[in-house]
């Protein structure tokens, strides 16, 4: 197996040597230079670019901030690692554009080697190459524009809501993927994973929301990306009511809130690889949604032909090297093909699943035995489901109910 190619950067010798000696006992999995500056830095990227970059913020000359920027530029398949001590809300909204995910120091090696690795994991399911260098060069999910205009003129109101502001995020993929990478970073020094878009809202605080949607632009309008054969206002509602009705077929098992959270959340994002496809590669997907029309095909079977993976794999990629949790990259990998994950337990990836099957249903009125292909009989009664599927169809129903659509 090839090794991974880790290069570290910081400006104090001391902070490199100690890496060097707790690294150690990773030397025939990851092949490992080191660098004491930006421009050492790029200097070795010359030589052999590196699939992971791990550096710190605050260095003379040439910052981390500057240097992930040029290697995003140079390499953008590079996985981009913030290490450092510092995270004053200057540091972080020099970062949010270019970071995948932020690390403080001191950090422990096997949570340094997680992160790695689980990134690397991800990274080995596209085996596109142009796939993975634009998914890893992605800075956010473009936003809906009239929800992008909410948010703005909200922010805009001097004394505005938390919640307010809370519930227009919650309806947008770009913006929610994006709030829930920064607030699960160690910028903040979470003990736990935070799922609920409220408590994210909670703690990053308007001001931090403030300068990311006006001053630092990091989320954008999906306004000028036109995708034939895919309605995009139709992608943003199914991805609403997906993660409604995954919340409702939770409450239904009665799972704790805090998994509810999560589950609304798999729900929601878990098309985010269709958003990722059609703003870095409109025409080929394009091209791959005519093809699975004209030939009744899964778009998922489509894609793994011409991009050797699918939208499924590339939002959980992508999701996952900006440190979502688990579950939800879980359940955005696997919510066509669940046996693959082969998790055998209740799991926000099975409400998921259930919950885009019967969207798709509701949406195309299928009654009886029609659509039910698109569930995963074998999986559910695994996890011992199946048997609850006219209950759970309930559920949804009651979700559709109360407004939603599908894609095309």
């Amino acid at each position: 197996m090839t090794k991974r190619r880790i290069l570290f950067v910081d400006d104090e010798p001391d902070v490199l040597s100690a890496l060097r000696r707790s690294l150690r006992k990773l030397r025939h999995e990851w092949d490992m230079a080191f660098a004491e500056s930006g421009v050492a830095a790029l200097h070795l990227f010359e030589e052999t670019p590196f699939d992971v970059i791990v550096t710190d913020m605050r260095m003379p000359g040439m910052d981390g901030a500057e240097l992930l920027k040029e290697v995003a530029r140079k390499y953008p398949g590079t996985i981009r690692i913030i290490l450092s001590g510092y995270s004053d809300q200057d540091t972080v909204m020099r970062t949010v554009s270019v970071a995948h995910q932020y690390l403080a120091k001191p950090c422990e090696v096997e949570l340094l080697k997680e992160v790695i690795e689980q990134a690397s994991v991800l990274r080995g399911t596209i085996y596109n190459k142009q796939v993975e260098e634009v998914v890893s060069g992605m800075k956010t999910i473009p936003s809906c524009p009239s929800l992008y205009l909410q948010i703005i003129e909200a922010l805009e109101v001097p004394d505005v809501s938390l919640r307010r502001v809370g519930d227009i995020i919650e309806q947008d993929v770009g913006m929610t993927a994006k709030i829930l990478q920064l607030v699960n970073s160690a910028f903040f020094g979470l003990s736990r994973n935070v799922t609920s878009i409220f408590d994210a809202v909670r703690i990053l605080g308007l001001e931090t929301i403030r300068t990311l949607v006006l001053m630092v632009g990091v989320f954008r309008a999906f306004e000028h990306v036109q995708v034939p054969g895919l309605g995009l206002r139709k992608l943003w509602e199914h991805a609403i009511m997906v993660g409604k009705c995954a919340r409702n077929l939770a409450r239904r098992a009665s799972v704790a809130q805090t998994l509810g959270d999560t589950v609304y959340l798999g729900g929601m994002l878990h098309d985010v690889g269709k958003f990722v496809m059609a703003a870095a590669l409109p025409e080929s997907f394009a091209k791959a949604l005519d093809t699975a029309m004209e030939t009744n095909r899964p778009l998922y079977d489509v894609e793994r032909e011409v991009f050797q993976t699918t939208h499924a794999e590339v939002g959980a990629y992508l999701m996952g090297i900006w440190g979502l949790p688990d579950d939800i990259v879980t359940a955005i990998a696997f919510h066509h093909e669940p046996a693959r994950s082969r998790i055998g337990r209740l799991s926000p990836l099975v409400f998921v699943h259930v919950a885009n099957a019967f969207t798709h249903i509701l949406v195309k009125g299928q009654k009886g035995q029609e659509g039910l292909g698109l569930f995963d009989r074998d999986f559910l009664s695994h996890v011992g489901v199946w048997d609850r599927l006219l209950e759970w169809k309930k559920a949804c129903e009651e979700s559709w109910e109360q407004g939603g659509s599908d894609e095309t």
